[in-house]
C-alpha cells in the first residue's frame, strides 16, 4: 500500500500515484484514472483499465494502481494558467525532434516514470492544432504501446482517419476535463491514422503503458 505524490507537472496539478490501496478518500474533484487491469469500485460502479471520471465527496475502492490528478478545475483564467506553463515547458519539437511537431503550439511537461507507465502532460495552445495525423510513436521506437490521453483543462477530440489526410475522418472522441478517449490501438499494438486535436487551448495528459517486462526509461 503506497501513495506517491509526483512532481513533474508541479507548481500546477498535484498527481498522485496509487498501489494497493483499500481505500482512498477524495474530497474536492479530481480526476481518477485507473492503471490496472484490476477494476476500480466507485460505489456500486467500476472503473476499468485507462478510463478515467472525475471523483468527488466519496471513498474510491480497491485500487490496484491509478492516479489522483487534482486541482484541474481550480483555474478559473485558464489564459493566465497557459501563460505559465509555456514559461517552464518546453515545446515538444525541442524535446521530441519529429517533423510533424515543428512550429506547433505544443508543449511538453518532465516525464514522470512508474514501472513499465511513462507520463507527460501536453499544452496545446491552437486551434486548430494541426499536430499531425500519425500511426506510430518514433519516440518509442519499436516498442508495443499502449496509449491514451486523459483532458485535464480545456477540450479536445481524438481523431481517427482513414489515411493521412484529414478528409478521410471516420471517428471523432470529444474529450472534455476528466475523459480519456477509448483506447485505439488493436491487439498487436497497431494505431489508425490519428491525432489529438483541440476544441480550445486545452492541457491533457498522454499515458503511455508498456509491456510488463519493460524498463519505462528506456
Amino acid at each position: 500500500m503506497s501513495i506517491e505524490q509526483l512532481d513533474f507537472v508541479e507548481p500546477f496539478f498535484t498527481v498522485k500515484y496509487l498501489v494497493e490501496e483499500n481505500s482512498y478518500r477524495v474530497e474536492e474533484p479530481c480526476i481518477l484514472i485507473n492503471l490496472s487491469e484490476q477494476p476500480i469500485t466507485i460505489e456500486n460502479q467500476q472503473l476499468a483499465f485507462l478510463q478515467s471520471v472525475v471523483v468527488t465527496n466519496i471513498a474510491v475502492k480497491e485500487i490496484k494502481r491509478g492516479l489522483i490528478v487534482e486541482r484541474f478545475a481550480s483555474y478559473e483564467d485558464e489564459a493566465a494558467l497557459y501563460a505559465e506553463v509555456k514559461k517552464v515547458w518546453p515545446l515538444a519539437y525541442d524535446i521530441r525532434k519529429e517533423e510533424r511537431l515543428k512550429g506547433v503550439s505544443h508543449y511538453i511537461s518532465p516525464k514522470a516514470i512508474l514501472d513499465n507507465v511513462r507520463l507527460n502532460m501536453y499544452h496545446s495552445g491552437s486551434v486548430p492544432l494541426n499536430v499531425g495525423l500519425h500511426k506510430d510513436h518514433v519516440h518509442c521506437g519499436e516498442m508495443l504501446l499502449k496509449e491514451v490521453h486523459t483532458q485535464i483543462v480545456g477540450y479536445g477530440k481524438m481523431q481517427q482517419c482513414l489515411e493521412k489526410d484529414i478528409t478521410t475522418l471516420y471517428l471523432e472522441e470529444p474529450m472534455a476535463p476528466g475523459s480519456t478517449h477509448k483506447p485505439i490501438y488493436d491487439e498487436n499494438g497497431n494505431y489508425p491514422w490519428h491525432q489529438y486535436e483541440t476544441i480550445t487551448p486545452a492541457i491533457f495528459l498522454a499515458i503511455e503503458v508498456l509491456p510488463p517486462e519493460t524498463n519505462a526509461a528506456g
